[in-house]
């Protein structure tokens, strides 16, 4: 009770710390770094008004996720800046810097991948990740690394760069596919390859229907001159333009370049989606799944931030979704002029082509761009709810809005900073086209979302399903734990064994266990079973641990005999001991029950017979793991301690110079000199070493 008692102490003394700095903070926009006892910074926000931000953690009721930070806070400090801008980049560079637990962290696929034609005297088209200042030409990002390769490797069909790394001597078999124009062999005059590179930054930036066009003409004249091979790989470039260039699901009059944002929470997870939009025709979209902590659109815009800090190629125009709370609360607001349209919902893989009216276009432009009167729009509301306008039923609303009055969650204002940072065109779309772009991004989100949670649930029934009727199968009334044994050795050398666990039909890995076999000589796969059930529940007995419902071990009757032996006779326990017999091919064919090891029947396509595979075959693989970790520390051990003079301590430092048993065979006396070893014992080594190779 005394560390309790302490622990409470000083927790009340942190928060009375907090609450006289609470009294200090200033009416300035800022950075908040939240830490916990240990004084790790374990959450970094921004915020437009520091006050009032920091405030709300400390007042008032939240969510589950948001208590479970506030309960973890000791301390924090703060960071006064000039701008919201500012305040959004310093938060974007101190969650890199400190990776703050209950932040939102972008890791998912390191940093995106971008194709990049090398600034070379003969350059070559690569896939990279890194975006330096080397002069050379780079397109992107892509979704990920398939994506780009795939890219890739129709531009290679069709731009004949070179694709070697080091130039060789003679032409290669990329020369007589007429992919590679040969500068191994033959001069390439700097304007070819210019004239190259324009072609493929064309076809990138939306270009290609020019280009299918000229691969036909081409292909017309191959075919009209009776040189019909080439005929037909220009007749597969285009088939191959064709397959990449048809995935377009959005089409745009104005033809610009947008990257459009779209986010959906449940259950304490967001999804956000990004269509990648081209030249008006949407080509990609990329997704991340990850666990959130803050208020939503915080964290969304946290994403978008650390996004384009890790991606230095940002499009013509950014699209940003609305803030779900304040849509709700425009909606309410019957003197609002503006209502927002419905979203275009659509299945991620639906094909929309939309088209408007140039003054529906300019005016959803104009409304979007117009950051004032959406913020206009949201103060009337705020009076209005002052002033008794708006019913009892948004009273939640308005509390919400209260206590993030303080923060950058304003969609307006963190397009506005947003778009002052990256110095593009950055909208909150209320109506048409661009609207019905973020609506799709964030059905796509939601859907997502739900498909995860429907995944694990159906995988979670189908497990402890599969559990169930197992144990129905067996005859008992609930198979919650069960255990399983397997034994590995190679002639009775290094014998070992290894249990794992599964609870309602999925791995523990927590409660795995290995053992070094003590008392068995060979190979004798009986005893080794005593010892191993009778090593584990003598302990299960001594510290009172969980019992399982079933033990499993790999084997026929022998086994089970062995097990229920030490189980009944030795140690009193009544434990249910069933065995995995295997057929010619190493699978799982047979499920043998008690002493009279009865053979149960299951079905080969059913659940409960893919859990006993799955049991199986992890069992054996922890086992095999641990076993040829073991054998190996023994072949090294018994090569060098067998020899006069080497010890522990030589033959470690021995190992950690040469990097194996290999190398210190074929290494030389002088190269023992600098471990301190004479030239005597190095020959007795080397020799030792040798001898036992022949």
């Amino acid at each position: 009770m005394k560390p309790y008692a302490e622990d409470l102490q000083n927790q009340e003394k942190a928060l009375e710390n907090i609450r006289h700095k609470l009294a200090l903070l200033p009416d300035a926009s800022g950075c908040y770094l939240m830490k916990n006892s240990e004084g790790t910074i374990i959450y970094v926000g921004k915020a437009k008004v520091l006050k009032n931000r920091v405030r709300s953690y400390f007042t008032g009721s939240h969510n589950g996720k948001t208590q479970r930070l506030v309960s973890d806070i000791r301390d924090f400090e703060y960071i006064v800046t000039g701008s919201n801008m500012e305040a959004l980049i310093l938060e974007c560079n101190l969650i890199k810097k400190h990776q703050p637990r209950y932040n939102v962290l972008l890791k998912d696929d390191k940093t995106f991948p971008y194709l990049k034609i090398t600034n070379e005297a003969h350059p070559k088209l690569e896939v990279t990740r890194r975006v330096l200042k080397d002069k050379a030409k780079y397109f992107g990002p892509y979704p990920n690394s398939y994506a780009a390769h795939q890219t890739k490797k129709l531009l290679d069909r069709m731009y004949p760069l070179r694709k070697c790394g080091v130039m060789p001597k003679e032409v290669c078999l990329y020369y007589h596919m007429h992919q590679c124009l040969g500068p191994c062999v033959k001069e390439v005059e700097k304007e070819t390859y210019d004239q190259i590179g324009q072609e493929i930054g064309s076809f990138l930036s939306g270009g290609h229907e020019e280009i299918k066009k000229d691969l036909q003409r081409k292909m017309q004249e191959a075919a009209e001159e009776l040189y019909f091979e080439r005929a037909k790989e220009l007749r597969d470039q285009i088939i191959s333009i064709d397959a990449m260039m048809e995935k377009q699901k959005i089409t745009t009059s104005d033809a610009k370049d947008r990257d459009v944002f779209g986010f959906s929470v449940d259950k304490g997870w967001m999804c956000v989606q990004i269509l990648y939009v081209r030249k008006g025709k949407m080509i990609e979209r990329h997704m991340s799944t990850f666990p959130f902590y803050s208020e939503a659109y915080s964290d969304f815009m946290s994403y978008v931030t650390q996004y384009y800090s890790d991606n230095p190629a940002v499009p013509q125009e950014i699209l940003l979704p609305d803030s779900p709370k304040l849509m709700q609360a425009e909606q309410v607001n019957v003197d609002q002029p503006v209502a927002a349209e419905t979203a275009l919902h659509s299945a991620p893989t639906a094909d929309v082509t939309g088209q408007t009216d140039e003054k529906a276009i300019q005016t959803e432009t104009e409304h979007s761009a117009d950051s004032l009167l959406v913020a206009e729009e949201r103060v009337a509301y705020a009076v209005a709810t002052n002033q008794g306008q708006v019913g009892d039923q948004d009273a939640e609303i308005k509390e919400t809005e209260t206590q993030l009055s303080g923060g950058l969650e304003d969609p307006a204002t963190a397009a506005l900073a947003l778009a002052e940072w990256l110095d593009v065109k950055v909208l909150v779309p209320q109506r048409g086209l661009k609207k019905q772009m973020t609506g799709m991004a964030t059905e796509n989100a939601r859907v997502a979302l739900d498909e995860k949670f429907k995944l694990i649930e159906r995988d979670e029934e189908r497990t402890s399903k599969a559990a169930s009727n197992l144990g129905r199968a067996i005859g008992l009334d609930s198979l919650h734990r069960v255990e399983a044994f397997d034994n590995s050795n190679i002639q009775g050398s290094d014998p070992v064994s290894a249990m794992i666990v599964f609870i309602d039909g999925k791995p523990a890995k927590k409660e795995y266990r290995k053992y070094k076999i003590r008392s068995v000589q060979g190979p004798d796969d009986y005893e080794t079973m005593r010892e191993v059930i009778r090593r584990r529940y003598e302990r299960v007995l001594k510290e009172n641990l969980e019992r399982p419902d079933l033990i499993v071990v790999d084997g026929g009757r022998g086994q089970i005999k062995a097990a229920t032996d030490v189980l009944q006779n030795e140690l009193g326990l009544f434990i249910p001991v069933c065995g995995l017999v295997k057929d010619a091919k190493h699978r799982t064919s047979q499920l043998l029950v008690g002493e009279s090891s009865e053979a149960v029947t299951l079905a080969r396509n059913s659940e409960e017979f893919y859990l006993l595979q799955r049991i199986q075959d992890e069992v054996h693989r922890f086992a095999i793991t641990f076993h040829r970790e073991q054998r190996g520390k023994s072949m090294v051990t018994s090569r060098l301690d067998s020899i006069p003079g080497i010890g522990e301590k030589r033959r470690k430092l021995l190992l950690k110079h040469f990097g194996s048993l290999k190398k210190i065979r074929e290494a030389s006396v002088e190269e023992f000199r600098p471990l301190s070893i004479g030239d005597k014992l190095a020959r007795q080594i080397i020799a030792a070493l040798r001898e036992e190779e022949s």
